[in-house]
């Protein structure tokens, strides 16, 4: 799978927030102590178990269930992912701080404002912090995430590709949630100029490309 996850600290007040915290939990919490940071949170980009723990494809991975149970802290999702992480992680609604696209999060004194970007999943979030994006699923250095999964909308996956994330400056640095790529992140700019996804310039050039799949997944309950 060749995931990311990222940790966002602060050096001054020592804490961090984990991005995608899955598959080993502990060396995460483990690696932020390390550099003498505290973890006080995560921040979800998508509620796929590759990126937040569950069972996949029968084997359990360690997600945000096992962090927030050593760290006791709270997971950052936006509201449309909630039913989706609490389905396949099995925490709770007390254990998530929901959100609105531009909210801002601080970890310390560091501001990470949160992105909705609906298309992958319901509520895939980007985070910009310090002219880094952290897109997660949502856009790879090529390509971006696919649409014919639950709760996949290659429309609204369009919309924020050429809407939503068109705010964020070419001189971001892209940080995605796989390595789909020999560079493990670039300039969001050269991204734009080289990546085929952004070659489409209308909505129907866009879903062309997705002739087969389906966007009408009702949410879980």
């Amino acid at each position: 799978m060749v995931n990311f996850s990222y940790l966002v600290g602060d050096s001054v007040t020592k804490e961090a927030m984990v991005v995608d915290p899955c598959y080993a939990t502990d060396d995460l919490v483990d690696l932020a102590e390390q550099d003498g940071m505290k973890v006080v949170g995560a921040l979800a980009t998508h509620y796929h178990q590759d990126h937040v723990g569950g069972d996949l494809f029968g084997e359990q991975l360690e997600g945000v269930r096992e962090l927030i149970t050593r760290c006791s802290c709270k997971v950052h999702v936006q509201r449309p992912e909630v039913p989706w992480v609490k389905r396949v992680t099995g925490v709770s609604d007390s254990d998530l701080a929901q959100h609105d696209s531009g909210d801002i999060v601080k970890v310390g004194e560091i501001p990470i404002q949160l992105i909705h970007t609906p298309g992958h999943t319901p509520g895939s979030q980007c985070f910009l912090v310090q002219n880094r994006l952290i897109a997660g699923d949502t856009l790879f250095l090529q390509g971006c995430g696919r649409t014919d999964l639950p709760g996949g909308d290659p429309r609204q996956l369009y919309l924020s590709l050429s809407q939503k994330l068109s705010k964020v400056p070419d001189s971001a640095i892209l940080y995605p949630g796989h390595l789909y790529d020999p560079r493990a992140f670039a300039e969001l700019g050269e991204t734009r100029r080289s990546n085929f996804v952004f070659k489409p310039k209308t909505e129907a050039e866009w879903l062309s490309m997705f002739p087969n799949e389906h966007v009408s997944i009702p949410n879980p309950t």
